[in-house]
């Protein structure tokens, strides 16, 4: 029951880290904010390169949501386990986000274009994305 409660609470903390500060940025070319959020970040790369934000949803939004969803919809008898696999799947791709954030501070703060401090929005979407992971992980033994 503990798993089925924790991907329910996930289905509501993805969409909370979504608009919550990943990071406080200044003087970056791409972003005229202060505060970037996933939401805000993917807005302003809406506007110079739409296939890129595209991609950049499927990563972070679709993937790991759709894993949660997948996850719960199998909990709780919904949906077939064989849809496992799948779930496999889009967990892979929704830890891509992770990767991509990480890169662009890395990159920003080596190029010196700016100051950027994270905030804590990058916590709790890093552990929204990671918990998923671990109870897809714990839900695969349980299964088995």
């Amino acid at each position: 029951m503990a798993l089925k409660l924790a991907n329910l609470a996930l289905l509501v903390l993805f969409p909370v880290a979504w608009f919550a500060p990943l990071m406080r940025a200044g003087l970056l070319p791409l972003f005229g904010l202060s505060e970037i959020s996933v939401i805000s970040g993917l807005a302003s790369l809406w506007k110079s390169d739409i296939f890129l934000a595209l991609i950049v949803a499927l990563f972070a939004l679709v993937a790991p949501y759709a894993k949660t969803i997948g996850l719960v919809l199998i909990q709780f008898g919904r949906a077939p386990a064989r849809l496992r696999p799948v779930l496999v799947l889009a967990g892979r791709l929704a830890m891509a986000d992770i990767f991509l954030i990480a890169l662009y501070v890395v990159l920003a703060k080596g190029v010196g274009v700016g100051r950027i401090e994270t905030a804590w929005g990058l916590y709790l979407f890093t552990g929204c994305v990671l918990a998923s992971l671990v109870l897809s992980h714990l839900d695969r033994d349980e299964a088995r």
